[in-house]
């Protein structure tokens, strides 16, 4: 596809109140979304349309965070458009930005001083509950049905029997409700570091939550791509690491879904460091190799 359709081109040369004169189309993602680098005479803007209706919600709820949220941290936003169909939401371009990976020490603690000054402002933004559910997936799950979690050939069933009641019983010590600004889906692509500092992308999950859990959830992608290791940033926290093991354990091993082939990739990916970070923290035993 080298461009959207004439309708969104025609709406965004109206939120620009200029006209484009290029298109580019952004690869990736975990949606249907269309993403777009829109480029007129002198500037070029990042373009998502919600094609269908969940990413039509999901676009509406970011645009909730982008009115809601102040900081250094979020890309600016130029315009927005719901026609009740499609919205379409503009940021800045972020295209000639460091993407990580690769990271550097240095790198991963801008991050993470990022992430602190995030949790610390203030927004009007709905609870955890409203925007995930009451009940997240986790070593429940896998426990009244632990074929998907063993169908991914990383721990044994006389394993999984012994470390579950421990697992179990630390992540429901663990509260995902809060009053911090979080993020939900910090992971290396939704991070950029810019001459003008960090910048987070990809809103839709953000709610008032535990700030911990928010960083918890991304150390395991970190420590995957090379990053330290999740006590590294986030010592004597036990209950959260099994919270996040928890979750990657209960979805992993599931089917793809349609509508995102590559969220089951990711998340036995984030497994593959979320459930030692947990083993070590609970002092579980190890799994069998």
């Amino acid at each position: 596809m080298n461009s959207p359709d004439n309708t969104i081109v025609a709406r965004v040369d109206r939120m620009l109140h200029r006209k484009t004169t290029s298109w580019t189309q952004i690869k990736g993602g975990y949606t249907p979304a269309e993403r777009w680098l829109a480029r007129g005479n002198s500037s070029a803007v990042f373009v998502k349309c919600g094609v269908t209706p969940g990413t039509a919600d999901l676009l509406r709820r970011e645009f909730r965070a982008y009115e809601s949220i102040r900081g250094e941290f979020m890309p600016a936003l130029v315009a927005w458009d719901d026609d009740g169909s499609r919205p379409i939401l503009i940021i800045e371009d972020l295209s000639g930005a460091h993407w990580p990976p690769p990271w550097t020490e240095n790198e991963a603690m801008r991050v993470i001083d990022c992430i602190a000054e995030m949790h610390c402002v203030r927004a009007s933004l709905p609870q955890y509950e409203a925007v995930h559910g009451g009940r997240t997936p986790g070593w429940s799950e896998v426990a009244a049905n632990p074929t998907a979690f063993l169908s991914l050939g990383i721990a044994s069933a006389d394993w999984l029997d012994e470390a579950l009641p421990i697992l179990t019983k630390a992540e429901e010590a663990c509260d995902p409700s809060g009053t911090a600004v979080t993020h939900w889906d910090i992971r290396s692509d939704n991070i950029c570091i810019t001459p003008q500092g960090v910048k987070l992308v990809d809103w839709p999950e953000a709610c008032l939550s535990n700030a911990k859990l928010d960083l918890g959830f991304w150390l395991p992608s970190l420590a995957y791509e090379g990053g330290p290791q999740p006590e590294a940033i986030l010592a004597n926290e036990p209950e959260i690491a099994a919270w996040v093991a928890g979750f990657f354990a209960a979805c992993a091993g599931l089917p793809t879904i349609p509508n995102a082939p590559l969220v089951r990739r990711v998340q036995r990916e984030q497994l593959s460091t979320a459930l030692p970070w947990a083993i070590r923290a609970l002092q579980l035993p190890e799994m069998p190799r």
